[in-house]
């Protein structure tokens, strides 16, 4: 990669993780829930609801961060262009997530900045390690997103139909970002390397809820 090539990569990443983090992503997309009648929700079921979509939110920050570290240092070019094409439709679910979170008046995790660094961080890692390991990085992490997913879509309000309407598109979502990681050569993880995975993803989703 020439070194103009890695210096405008860095400016890119440096505006996009202050717009991430300042809240100021613009879907291209418009909301799943668009044209979902607003739900009349109980407080409990309101702030149960908040939480999780504050999960959801957060994990997309961390997704953010995962694609500019591994574009960041990408070998190949067409894979770089496709982590980004896959973070930009990202930054959907980012800025939906935020905007039901208003509706719910409530707010984003306070922890967010610590997971961008982190999350970055282990992206880049894990791109230095060759495009392969990267890919399959993103297939391995899509899955475990998806299985999230699926318990927030069992676990949020039955009468939330927006928050739900948003959970759904975004695990589709998803599911197709990890399908093409493995199709561009990506290779495949081994089970105890994803449940290592899991494990670091519920100390994310437990404090995420709550802070």
């Amino acid at each position: 990669m020439a070194a103009n090539s890695l210096l405008d990569l860095a400016v890119i990443a440096a505006d996009r993780v202050l717009r991430t983090l300042a809240g100021q992503r613009v879907a291209e997309r418009s909301s799943p829930a668009q044209h979902v009648e607003t739900p009349q929700l109980a407080d409990k079921h309101r702030a149960h609801a908040a939480g999780l979509m504050r999960v959801n939110h957060a994990g997309e920050v961390c997704a953010q961060a995962l694609y500019e570290g591994q574009a960041m240092v990408a070998r190949d070019a067409q894979v770089r262009d496709a982590l980004l094409a896959a973070a930009r439709e990202e930054e959907d679910h980012l800025a939906w997530c935020d905007e039901r979170l208003r509706e719910l008046d409530s707010r984003p995790s306070a922890l967010n900045p610590l997971w961008y660094g982190v999350s970055f961080a282990l992206g880049a890692a894990t791109g230095l390690l060759g495009d392969k390991i990267s890919l399959g990085f993103v297939a391995a992490t899509e899955d475990q997103v998806c299985r999230h997913l699926d318990r927030h879509l069992h676990d949020l309000p039955r009468e939330d139909s927006r928050s739900r309407a948003i959970v759904a598109q975004m695990r589709d979502d998803e599911a197709r970002h990890g399908t093409a990681a493995l199709e561009a050569g990506g290779a495949e993880f081994p089970q105890p390397v994803k449940d290592a995975m899991t494990l670091v993803s519920a100390v994310m989703t437990a404090t995420s809820y709550r802070v």
